[in-house]
Formats: structure tokens, C-alpha cells, sequence
């Protein structure tokens, strides 16, 4: 089955701190071996072109010697590259099997290291991580005679929805004149200016229910700001406001504000993950939640696991065996999996994702400092 090139626009969130991996059911649809791999396709030196094309040679060279097909070397030759007209870092996943395709993503960030591996099962986790670091949001830049409304699905590159509302500008400058005038003028201008924000407004709820905003980032003239916030104070939208810098006079606002939203997104990151490892906490008190790969494996074989939590570097980790026959049975020794004539081995975490992938649960990264043992963790089901 061959899949379109994905940037995440399609992935349903179950939360703005854990993911569902119902997605990647498609990377498991083959018996045979899986290459995983991951490249930065960031487009920012006037020689990039070159430098992917070096890192797929270096890339393609290893996955050879690790024994892929040349068939399936051949198709990612075709693929291989990223989105040319992203600007801005970025990166790629690809996973391919027996000459087929089974999946091409592009990443929000480029990987920490160009990687490509043959598998017995592809290796996701860096690119679940990818996602569990991006959040839906919506932009706003405001001023008193209008809005920029920018909503953006989880990890989306390029904007869902974009909505740019001017409103009259009429009587909105002030104008010197005498008292009487000066007064009514003052309140022309108050009341255009609060019906813009109250079409912003409406713009932004609008657009927040579209993608299901977790977070959204406000930005412009303080007056039109404050007009905003008492809108939104009489009739919320979804989503948890926060107020940045930036707006919409001219690109250095524009800019300023693309920067401020970067930074924004990363701390409300940040604080969601937070929240889950607080959670994770309390229900390890409980006995709803279990942490290191033993406990972790044998829930996941029994379909006990709810959502699983894993460290983004897995290179200390040890070999697990999995078997086709039951993609959740996960064990350290093969005997353990009943003399099963599919049973093959792999490092714990591609292991423990796949698991977790075909038995439904979701997905959320333990974020450094670690506070599980071997950085691996589970919430279980009810």
C-alpha cells in the first residue's frame, strides 16, 4: 500500500499532552524486514540540496550493508528529499519494506542525527516524539481595524485555516476637533473598534473548534487586545489563552510574533508533559500505572496498557522478543513466548511501540529529567 507524504494534518490527538497511535497501524502491514529512516531536509544553506543528497548516500550505503533490498533502496531513491518548498527546519521519516512504501513524513524538527536501520519491525519512536512535541493552535494578530487568524492542526507546516478580517476603518483615527466633537469621534472609534475585535472574535473561536486548539497565541495592539480579551471573556473559546509578543503592522511584527509563538508552543509543551508525568506519579501511588521495561512489557502483552511513555534516546536499551503470530506478546527470553516459530528479536523500544500501536493504547514522551525507571512507563486501563 503506498501513502501519501504526511506532515500530521490527520492525526487525532486524545489530548494536548498524549497522542494516539492508531496512525501507524499502516508501518506494521508486512511480515518482512522494515527500513527505518530519518533525515534533516532543512533547506536553509544555499548547498542544501547537495547535503541531502549526501546524507541519502551515506544513508543508503549502510542500509545496504545491513542488507536492505535494493528494490526498496531504489523506490526511496524516488522519495527521499522532504517538502522543497517548506521553508524553515524541518526533517523526514520514511519506512519502506519488500520494494513498498509504507510510510513518508515530514517532521516539525530535523532529527538530533540522520539515521537509517533494518528491522525486523520499523522504528517510529522519533517520529511519535516529533508529534507529541507540536500542539493545534491558533494565531492571532489584532489591531483596531482588524484580525489575522491563523489555525494550525497538530505539527501542521502550513496554516488549516487563515482568515484576514480589516473592518471599516472609519472613524477610527482620532481627529482634533473641539469638545463636542473630540467626544463623538472618540466614541465612533470605540465602537468600531469594538465591533473589528468582535468579528475577530468570532473569527477565532471559528477557528479554534476547527482544529480542536489546545493553546491560543494572541498578539497586536494593546487596545485592540484588550477589546479581544473582554470579548472572549463573555463567550470563551476553546483553548487555553496566552498573550505574546509581535503583531501585524509590518514583517518585523510579523516576525517577531512568528518567534513568540515558537517559544510559546515549546513552554505550553513542556507544561502539558509536565502534567503527565505528575499524573503518572500519582497513579504509580495508586497501582494504575506501572514504570521499567519488565512491568511494562507484560501489561502491554496482556492489553493492560492505556498509554505509554518512553524516553526519546533508547540507546541503552536491551533486546526484547516479539512474535508475529501475537504483535503484543513481548518477552527476554523466546522460550517465554511458547516455543512460537515467528519469534525474532529487536531493541525493547520498537518493540514496545509496536505493542503499544496494535494493542490501541496511546503514546507520550518522558521528557529529560526522567523520572521513570529505564525511562519507560505505563498508565493502565480501568
Amino acid at each position: 500500500m503506498l501513502f501519501q507524504r504526511t506532515s500530521w494534518k490527520a492525526v487525532g490527538l486524545v489530548g494536548p499532552d498524549i497522542m494516539d497511535l492508531a496512525h501507524l497501524q499502516p508501518l506494521y502491514e508486512t511480515d518482512g524486514p522494515v527500513v527505518s529512516v530519518y533525515l534533516d531536509t532543512t533547506r536553509a544553506a544555499h548547498d542544501a540540496e547537495k547535503q541531502i543528497e549526501l546524507r541519502w548516500r551515506a544513508a543508503r550505503r549502510s542500509l545496504a550493508e545491513q542488507g536492505a533490498e535494493e528494490e526498496t533502496l531504489r523506490l526511496l531513491d524516488g522519495v527521499v528529499g522532504g517538502v522543497a518548498e517548506l521553508p524553515g527546519p524541518q526533517g523526514e521519516a520514511l519506512f519502506a519494506s519488500g520494494g513498498n512504501l509504507l510510510g513518508a513524513f515530514t517532521l516539525a524538527e530535523p532529527p538530533a542525527a540522520d539515521s537509517a536501520q533494518v528491522l525486523p519491525v520499523p522504528d517510529p519512536l522519533a517520529l511519535a516524539v516529533d508529534r507529541d512535541h507540536q500542539l493545534p493552535h491558533v494565531v492571532v494578530a489584532v489591531d483596531r481595524e482588524g484580525a489575522d487568524v491563523e489555525a494550525y492542526e497538530a505539527a501542521g507546516h502550513a496554516p488549516s485555516l487563515r482568515r484576514s478580517f480589516h473592518g471599516s476603518t472609519l472613524h477610527i483615527s482620532r481627529v482634533k476637533a473641539g469638545a463636542e466633537a473630540q467626544a463623538s469621534f472618540h466614541r465612533r472609534s470605540v465602537n468600531q473598534g469594538t465591533e473589528n475585535t468582535g468579528q475577530a472574535a468570532e473569527d477565532v473561536r471559528s477557528a479554534a473548534a476547527q482544529v480542536d486548539a489546545a493553546v491560543l497565541l494572541v498578539a497586536g495592539d494593546p487596545k485592540a487586545v484588550g477589546l479581544l480579551r473582554e470579548h472572549f471573556a463573555a463567550d470563551p473559546p476553546l483553548g487555553k489563552l496566552v498573550y505574546v509578543g509581535g503583531g501585524r503592522t509590518d514583517a518585523s511584527a510579523r516576525e517577531g510574533l512568528r518567534a513568540a509563538v515558537d517559544t510559546a508552543i515549546r513552554e505550553e509543551m513542556a507544561a502539558c508533559h509536565r502534567g503527565v508525568l505528575d499524573t503518572l506519579e500519582g497513579e504509580l501511588a495508586g497501582g494504575r500505572a506501572l514504570q521499567g521495561i519488565p512491568s511494562v512489557k507484560e501489561a502491554l502483552s496482556q492489553g493492560r496498557v492505556d498509554t505509554l511513555l518512553l524516553t526519546a534516546d533508547r540507546s541503552g536499551d536491551p533486546v526484547l522478543h516479539a512474535s508475529r503470530r501475537d504483535p503484543r506478546a513481548l518477552g527476554t527470553d523466546p522460550a517465554a513466548l511458547g516455543g512460537d516459530s515467528s519469534v525474532f528479536s529487536a531493541p525493547a523500544a520498537p518493540l514496545l511501540l509496536r505493542s503499544a500501536v496494535l494493542s490501541g493504547a496511546d503514546f507520550t514522551e518522558i521528557l529529560p529529567p526522567t523520572r521513570a525507571t529505564d525511562g519507560v512507563a505505563a498508565l493502565l486501563r480501568y
